[in-house]
């Protein structure tokens, strides 16, 4: 009897092991890892659930059988004992062979994960509420001077209609920005990650990378991407009302398009939502390329860089439309309210934090912000 319930035991492990492995594409699993960081925590979340359910299949096994086999009602007696040298040395020594076995790989993933030396560039991540933005700083290695001094504000470009219902939501609801972040494939990236105002985490599931972003503090982190595509992710902090409007989205391209795409920028360029790459488009390269668009469209730089904030007066942005907010403002006069757009005032950033605006377009956004306002 014992012979055949091992035999069940051990089919059923086999039998989710390879279930496990059968689901490694299924949509309730872990993403596809796409660095090799990913891909080791895969197989150990992998691993380790398999070891959990081979014991609890074993425990509950065993202590089913015994309830249901040496039940009193078929005659059986239990026996009166206080204890067994025997049994406790055994389920002792075999959870610590059990957690050794798990710790030593874990262990060498966890090291691998922070060391970030000998990186081929190093990218500055700063969180904004609700915002993120990325300063390649002074290249490194292979790609010294390649994308110095470029600066991007990324920011959500899922559009109100579909955020309020208005419209029906596309296939990357809540996860395109108008701004992604660039990489190239197969060079190592070091990421330095800060926050402007409260905490919020950078995280990319597909490159096992999940970093909380604390003001007044610089955290690393790091990743090589081995495959050119989009890559998406979200801040993983509660950080405020708009929490669950700030996506990250990354663009990794072959090394040649992320040098012309660099050298597109003229450092510290930023692109704009008609170049992202937010949609499923096959080309990452085409979609990150820098398009600038040919009249200022106050309502249109307004929904795209501006409506973050002002649409729901947050962070101390004047709502769009409160007339008591507004006037005091505008009493000011437009050539105040101008010079505040362009170079900021309290928590605004100058630009609204989108840095490449043009002087005709933050102007254009400012009299469509005041107009609603009148």
């Amino acid at each position: 009897m014992i012979k055949t319930l091992l035999h069940r035991i051990g089919t059923a492990a086999a039998l989710m092991l390879f279930s496990g492995l059968a689901m490694a594409q299924a949509k309730y699993n872990l993403q596809e890892p796409q660095t090799d960081i990913a891909r080791q925590m895969y197989d150990l979340h992998t691993i380790v659930l398999v070891i959990c359910l081979v014991i609890f299949v074993g425990v509950f096994g065993v202590m089913f059988y015994s309830i249901i086999k040496h039940r009193k009602s078929v005659g059986h007696k239990a026996a009166h004992f206080h204890e067994n040298t025997t049994v406790e040395v055994i389920w002792t020594i075999i959870p610590f062979f059990i957690l050794i076995g798990m710790a030593i790989p874990a262990t060498k993933t966890v090291l691998a994960m922070r060391d970030s030396s000998a990186s081929d560039m190093t990218i500055k991540v700063t969180g904004y509420q609700w915002k993120w933005s990325y300063e390649y700083l002074k290249g490194e290695g292979d790609l010294a001077n390649v994308a110095d001094g470029v600066l991007i504000y990324s920011t959500l470009a899922t559009p109100r209609e579909q955020i309020y219902g208005a419209a029906a939501k596309g296939e990357n609801y809540l996860l395109e920005v108008d701004n992604p972040l660039v990489v190239p494939v197969g060079k190592k990236v070091r990421l330095l990650i800060t926050a402007n105002d409260v905490i919020h985490a950078w995280w990319v599931p597909a490159f096992g990378v999940k970093q909380d972003a604390v003001p007044g503090f610089i955290r690393d982190a790091w990743f090589k991407v081995e495959r050119p595509g989009i890559y998406r992710g979200q801040c993983a902090e509660l950080c405020g009302k708009e929490h669950g409007f700030m996506p990250i989205v990354v663009v990794a391209m072959e090394q040649n398009e992320f040098a012309q795409w660099a050298a597109g920028q003229n450092g510290g360029g930023i692109m704009t939502a008609a170049a992202t790459a937010t949609t499923a488009s096959p080309a990452p390269a085409a979609a990150a390329a820098a398009v600038r668009t040919g009249a200022a469209d106050g309502k249109g730089v307004y929904q795209n860089a501006c409506a973050m904030c002002h649409s729901a007066g947050v962070a101390g942005a004047p709502k769009t439309g409160d007339k008591a907010a507004w006037a005091p403002r505008i009493a000011t006069g437009m050539n105040a309210l101008y010079a505040s757009s362009l170079n900021g005032k309290g928590v605004m950033p100058p630009r609204g934090g989108n840095a490449g605006l043009s002087d005709a377009e933050v102007k254009a956004a400012t009299d469509y912000l005041v107009q609603a306002a009148r």
